[in-house]
This record gives structure tokens, C-alpha cells and sequence, in this order.
């Protein structure tokens, strides 16, 4: 069992509640379930879809195919009409479309006649996702306890409204819709839905993060709202800046006061706080930046998705000083990923980086639940009486790792000095030669070897003895791994998904450590060799020049047999990527 169900429509037609809703409802029956959106940078108009998958088996991707498409606008109907499965059926409100469509495909559901005889117009999207759920032949016990949930605070007739227009839309689909033949899979236990967004927040929240200050842009914008739902709850506290230059000083000064800062922009904003980056590597302030990509240059698609900001995160700022790159493929990933970064960040005294997309921030996944025994929290700063006992202290004193003391502001009678300038071992400006070298070498040479033995390998996903490798990172691993699974019975095919990109771990003795491992997937350390050996290996990625491979190249010598690039601003589908995997290697092999 495995179905697919789009939701098109204009912006403001209430297409993402129908969709946030079916999956809740597809989670909480304990089915797998993938979503993903796509919508203009509009507040009204415009065409957008919301697509949700559920299956009795794990799922990481969308399909091209759909068996269910609500359309409640015409567009809806042209441009997806044929996406339909053989089974498909299409529903649509024909006198508020007035239009008739012929055929067993599409089914004429009156969403908005059930709803003001239930007593209102705005009730049509609750008539459409009883539809939907009395198509699927699935009870509304478990809708109609999210109608509780969301309207309790609303009063006892609108909850009531909405429970009638539920059941009416159910009913209607059931009467109406014979060739509805989609019978799920029994109920199995309820299961979590989150998206990339969430991940990230959660990181940041589990890591002890107390301070976020960002300036809204798309698709960062979804972490600051989420950890302002939280700030009260948790002792946050949530600035939303009047620009990007703003909230990475903002969150430097936070953290160069004591607590554990962080900010969040899209490429465009991250353009801003490149000075605040090269503030934060000289001063040696711990800072998590999270940098949403999305197609530019300048504003591009503000709302869709691309992969071309990971050479801007690796090289940005001016000078040399050591960071990190993470670059997480699931919300799961996302999350630990995130508390990696916290931690990083704070034990070597540097700016550590959560790169993502629009299509992770948006993409909800479903899991049996994470296991928080792996979160890392130490805290590196020197407070209380070992602080106070602290004699002569030196911000940026020279040591053997290159890691100096990180003391609090105000917490001792020691003073606390830094400076944007190169800087002696108290902090305060210098100029000779002798003390550049030492501070160079103390900041950046010293601590990059250790930080590199931190940088977990790439995921091994396959067959063990793969002679076809599809290279990936960030959000694309669970594209690729549905496609390694379709070739499965046909090739000897694997996936090597990078999450951790920089610095590369090449000869790297790490293992995943702390971040969670799938089912059937494993670290694989020598990855180059593994490479090496391959009959033919190809490196999937949605930019257009190919920037992980040139960076792979350039760090490795390695160069990948070929290449597949999207750049349109839209994700792959499984079928999609699946056919070009499929041409490419005809041609390779």
C-alpha cells in the first residue's frame, strides 16, 4: 500500500491546512508519510500544491504519480489532471469551478453546498478532507480529535460545525465514489511528523540555546516562528532584527556574554553577516548560523528550492579561520545535526554552520521517535567558583590545542577582552609579526586537525558489493535512496550521502557518533577507496555547476564519472531522478 494525494489551488485557499491536516491524520494511524509543498511568493493567487504520500512501508520521497488530486481551482485540474495514477481519481467542486469534467477519473464533490448546509462557506476545506478520507475508506475517529484539539478555544459549535462538515464530506465520497477502491493497511501505532524546520528548532532548544535573533526570510523564517512558540516555556529569547548585519552581532554578542546564541537567514541575508563571520573567527566567539538556500542570485524563487549556497558557507568571509558545515538529509539528521553544531561550536570556540533547503524546511517525514540519550550538552565555559578562582586570565592564552579558556563576563573580578584586530593572548591590538604567527596558528592550525577528527564519514546505503555509486548531500538523501532501492533488482548500486561537508573527512577515523544511524544504513570510512573501486560513479545534486563534486575534487583528486544537476527550483521525484540514474548509466556502463 502506498498512496499519493495533491492538493492544488491559490494561495489562501486553505491548501496547506488540508494537507498538514491528511497528514496528521495518516501519522497519528501509524502509516510512514512524506510531504512536500510548492507555492509562489505570493500571500494570494498564483497556483500551489501541497502532496502527501503514506505507506505501510518507509518512505523518503515524493512520487510523480498521485492517486487523489484536489483541485479547487481549474489550474489544479491542467496542469495535474495528468499526474493521475490508472486508479486515480481527481475531485473538484464543479459548480464553484463551474466546469464539468467527463469521466471516471474525476468525481464531482460539492464542497461548498455541504458546507453552508453545515452552516458556512469557510467549512469547505473540512468537507474536502472528509472526502479524501471517506475515498480512502478511512474512519474519522482521529479527524475528528484533531478538530477538537484545533477548535476547543473556539466554542462547542464551531467544533461541532466542523465535525458535521467532516462526516458530510466523508459520506458523500463513500456514496458517491465506487471506483474508490483505495483500502489502507490496518492501523499500526501513532507515529511523529516533523519537517526540517522543526528538526533544526528542536536542536537548537535540546543543545540549550537562549538566544535566536534573525531577520524573517524565506526558508529560515520557520525556525524563528517555532522558537518563539517556545520562548516563554524554555527561557528564550526570540529578536527579530531589523537586518541580517543586526542578528549575527546581535547573537555574537549574546554568546560573547554567556549563553549559547544562534541566528538563522537564506542565502541573500547570509550576504549581510559575512563581516559578523569573520567578527566571530577572530574573536573566537562560539556561533550556529543556520543557512536556508534557495535558487538566487539576488531574491531568485524566494520560495523554492536549490543546493547553491554550499561553497558560499565553506569560503565565506574574509581571512582564514577554521568553521564547520553541516548539511543535514532528514529532519532527524537536522536535529542532531543541529546539536552537533551547538557543541563544536562552543568546545573550539567557532562560528559551525546548519545548511539546508527550502525542500527539507518543508518536507515532513514521519518517525517511531528519537532517542534523546544521544543529545550532546557539556558545557566548555568556565563559571561559578572555578571561574572565580581563576588568577590572570587571558581570553586568547596560547595552548597546546589551540583552545583557550572561555570565561563569562561579569561572573568573576577577571576581565574578559577580545578585539576585532589581531590581538594578543589578553585580547587588547597588536602589530608585530611574532604574535600574528602565534595567533594564527593557535586559532586556525592547531584547532583544524582536531575538528576534522570530529567530522563523521558519509552514509553507505546498498548492496555491499556496489559497482554503481550515486553521490549525494544534504536533502537529497532520501531521493536517492528510493532510487538505489528501484535498481536494486537490476544493479549492484549504492548511495554515499554526505551530511557533515566540511572540513571533508577524508582520512577521517570518526564514526556517525551521536548522530542516529538508519536502519540498514552504515558510516563508511573509506569512502575514497570505496569510490575508487566503483565501475561507475555518478554525483546527484539541484545546482547547476556541480559545487559539492568541485569541492570533492578539490579536497580528494577525485573526479565522479558524471554528474546530474537540477536547477529549475523544483526537487526531484523518485520516477524523475530515476530516469536520468537509468540514462546516465546506459551510457556509462
Amino acid at each position: 500500500m502506498d498512496y499519493s494525494i495533491k492538493i492544488g489551488g491559490e494561495a489562501g485557499q486553505g491548501i496547506q491546512t488540508i494537507g498538514d491536516t491528511l497528514a496528521k491524520v495518516f501519522s497519528r494511524s501509524g502509516y510512514h508519510v512524506f510531504t512536500h509543498q510548492d507555492y509562489e511568493s505570493r500571500i494570494r493567487g498564483g497556483h500551489n500544491f501541497y502532496q502527501v504520500r503514506f505507506s505501510e512501508k518507509g518512505i523518503s520521497a515524493s512520487r510523480r504519480r498521485v492517486d487523489i488530486i484536489v483541485a479547487l481551482d481549474r489550474e489544479s485540474i491542467t496542469r495535474h489532471r495528468d499526474e493521475l495514477s490508472d486508479n486515480g481519481v481527481l475531485i473538484y467542486d464543479a459548480a464553484d469551478l463551474k466546469l464539468v469534467l467527463e469521466g471516471d477519473s474525476f468525481l464531482d464533490v460539492p464542497f461548498t453546498e455541504i458546507a453552508l448546509r453545515q452552516g458556512s462557506k469557510i467549512l469547505a476545506n473540512t468537507v474536502a478532507t472528509g472526502a479524501v478520507l471517506g475515498m480512502l475508506r478511512v474512519e474519522l475517529d482521529i479527524f475528528e480529535k484533531i478538530i477538537d484539539d484545533t477548535f476547543r478555544k473556539k466554542g462547542d459549535e464551531i467544533v461541532e460545525a466542523n465535525r458535521r462538515a467532516a462526516r458530510a464530506g466523508h459520506d458523500y465520497a463513500v456514496r458517491n465514489c465506487p471506483k474508490c477502491a483505495f483500502i489502507p493497511s490496518q492501523f499500526g501505532r501513532p507515529k511523529l511528523l516533523i519537517n526540517g524546520v522543526e528538526g533544526i528548532a528542536l536542536g537548537a532548544l535540546a543543545s540549550g540555546c537562549r538566544f535566536y535573533a534573525a531577520y524573517p526570510m524565506t526558508p529560515s523564517t520557520g525556525i524563528m516562528n517555532y522558537l518563539a512558540g517556545k520562548a516563554k516555556e524554555y527561557g528564550l529569547i526570540v529578536e527579530q532584527a531589523e537586518d541580517e548585519i543586526a542578528a549575527i552581532n546581535m547573537a555574537i554578542g549574546a554568546s560573547f556574554a554567556g549563553v549559547r546564541a544562534m541566528t538563522g537567514t537564506a542565502g541573500g541575508g547570509f550576504a549581510l553577516m559575512v563581516e559578523g563571520l569573520s567578527l566571530a573567527g577572530m574573536t573566537e566567539t562560539p556561533i550556529v548560523i543556520a543557512l536556508g538556500q534557495r535558487p538566487a542570485p539576488a531574491t531568485g524563487l524566494p520560495t523554492r528550492t536549490e543546493q547553491g549556497d554550499l561553497l558560499f558557507a565553506i569560503h565565506a568571509a574574509h581571512g582564514e579561520f577554521p568553521r564547520v558545515v553541516f548539511a543535514p538529509g532528514t529532519p532527524e539528521q537536522a536535529l542532531f545535526l543541529t546539536n552537533k553544531a551547538f557543541d563544536l561550536a562552543e568546545k573550539y570556540q567557532i562560528p559551525t554552520f546548519v545548511v539546508f533547503d527550502q525542500y527539507l524546511a518543508d518536507s515532513a517525514w514521519t518517525f517511531d521517535g528519537f532517542d534523546v540519550k544521544r543529545i550532546r550538552y557539556r558545557d566548555y565555559r568556565i563559571r561559578g567558583e572555578e571561574w572565580r578562582q581563576v588568577t590572570a586570565y587571558k581570553r586568547h592564552a596560547f595552548t597546546d590545542n589551540g583552545i583557550s579558556p572561555l570565561g563569562v563576563p561579569g561572573q568573576s573580578k577577571n576581565l574578559v577582552v577580545t578585539d576585532s584586530d589581531e590581538h594578543d593572548e589578553e585580547g587588547h591590538i597588536i602589530e608585530d609579526a611574532e604574535t600574528r604567527v602565534s595567533m594564527v596558528q593557535k586559532r586556525l592550525l592547531r584547532k583544524l586537525p582536531q575538528i576534522r577528527r570530529e567530522i563523521a564519514p558519509p552514509l553507505f546505503y546498498g548492496e555491499e558489493g556496489a559497482d554503481t555509486l550515486l553521490v549525494c548531500w544534504g536533502s537529497l538523501y532520501g531521493i536517492v535512496k528510493e532510487v538505489v532501492d528501484a535498481l536494486a533488482n537490476v544493479r549492484k548500486i549504492g548511495m554515499l550521502h554526505f551530511s557533515e561537508l566540511f572540513p571533508l573527512p577524508v582520512g577521517s577515523v570518526a564514526s556517525a557518533g551521536d548522530i542516529p544511524v538508519p536502519t540498514g544504513v552504515r558510516p563508511e570510512t573509506d569512502f575514497l577507496s570505496r569510490l575508487k573501486e566503483a565501475k561507475a560513479s555518478l554525483c546527484v545534486e539541484q545546482n547547476a555547476t556541480g559545487q559539492f563534486e568541485r569541492f570533492f575534487r578539490a579536497e580528494t583528486g577525485y573526479a565522479f564519472d558524471h554528474a546530474i544537476h537540477k536547477y529549475d527550483g523544483r526537487p526531484f521525484t523518485v520516477e524523475e531522478l530515476l530516469e536520468k540514474v537509468s540514462a546516465c548509466l546506459g551510457r556509462l556502463l
